[in-house]
């Protein structure tokens, strides 16, 4: 069973029936290492702060819980954080978890809350016999399958919109600003994190950053690929959105106007009518033809020759 004070723990390049590190007491700092810890852990905070070595800058980055996607040179070693989608049941992909990663030529130390799926896959690796073989691999593995399984969660948004622009196109309510609005939120949640992860990848790719070899590089540089990709799908995608909300917009301004319209007109129908009705239904003396038994019809007749005569009107200056 998984011991409590982390999440995983392995050495590099060893067979494996060997490559677990089962406790923290035990580890071989002589052999290159990964260690995974949950960052709210208190055997976490305890070992990182007693036991680990680590600058306390370097402690401190691993242990804060609000981060921004970066990868800074930090003496002999490099201070990465990441963001991955959320694919957890019952979860917003957008509400990205996030990775914070010390990493050096002899191990790399990864800290987070939730759990991510790209770190438990690699650990089944580890399992297999199929693991990286070295810390700058592991960084470069673990970069990658964050940003592909990105692309699950953009191709939904992707066709979420693209259903939206053909609903608009055969009927248009309300209900579907607020379906575009969700995706727009989407777009931009995503947006706001991928940008700066985008940064962070081509800094691991700079001259200063000396641990990885040629192949790492060449995996890496397509990694960033994919995930500038990705920030121009988005990109595409958002555009699309917003020109879909404006076609949305103006077709709901032409209901309502033409709902207006209508009303208007039957408006300035009765308009007269309600005048002449309510002048000859005052209950005062004097009102004419009232002692007249053929009144009443000539009074209809009269309001459906001013109907007549408006709607020549309307209808003359195309009105309707």
């Amino acid at each position: 069973m998984q011991p409590k004070k982390f999440v995983h723990g392995y050495y590099f390049d060893e067979e494996p029936s060997s490559n677990r590190v089962t406790e923290l007491d035990e580890l071989n700092t002589d052999k290159p290492y990964w260690l995974h810890f949950d960052y709210e852990a208190e055997e976490t905070i305890s070992w990182l702060n007693e036991k680990s070595g680590l600058n306390q800058v370097v402690i401190d980055a691993l242990l804060h819980d609000e981060t921004r996607p970066r990868a800074s040179v930090f003496h002999d070693g490099i201070l990465i954080s990441l963001r991955g989608v959320n694919l957890a049941a019952n979860s917003n992909p957008e509400d990205m978890v996030s990775i914070r990663l010390w990493l050096s030529k002899d191990k790399v130390i990864s800290t987070r809350h939730r759990t991510l799926l790209s770190t438990r896959d690699i650990a089944t690796d580890f399992d297999a016999g199929e693991g990286p073989t070295t810390p700058a691999q592991f960084v470069s593995i673990l970069t990658e399958r964050l940003i592909i399984r990105m692309a699950g969660t953009i191709d939904e948004i992707e066709d979420k919109v693209s259903e939206i622009e053909e609903a608009i196109l055969m009927s248009s309510n309300y209900g579907l600003r607020n379906e575009l609005s969700d995706c727009r939120r989407q777009i931009i949640s995503l947006r706001r994190y991928l940008s700066p992860q985008r940064e962070a990848m081509q800094q691991l790719l700079s001259e200063k950053v000396t641990f990885f070899n040629t192949e790492e590089r060449i995996q890496l540089r397509e990694t960033t690929d994919h995930l500038i990709r990705f920030i121009e799908d988005l990109d595409s995608i958002k555009d699309r959105a917003t020109v879909s909300q404006e076609e949305l917009s103006n077709r709901l301004a032409e209901q309502m106007n033409g709902r207006m319209y209508v009303l208007s007109i039957v408006a300035a129908i009765f308009l007269p009518l309600g005048f002449f009705t309510g002048l000859l239904g005052v209950n005062v003396g004097g009102i004419p033809g009232s002692d007249n038994p053929y009144a009443f019809g000539l009074f209809s007749f009269m309001l459906v020759v001013v109907v007549s005569l408006q709607v020549w009107v309307f209808k003359k200056n195309k009105w309707f």
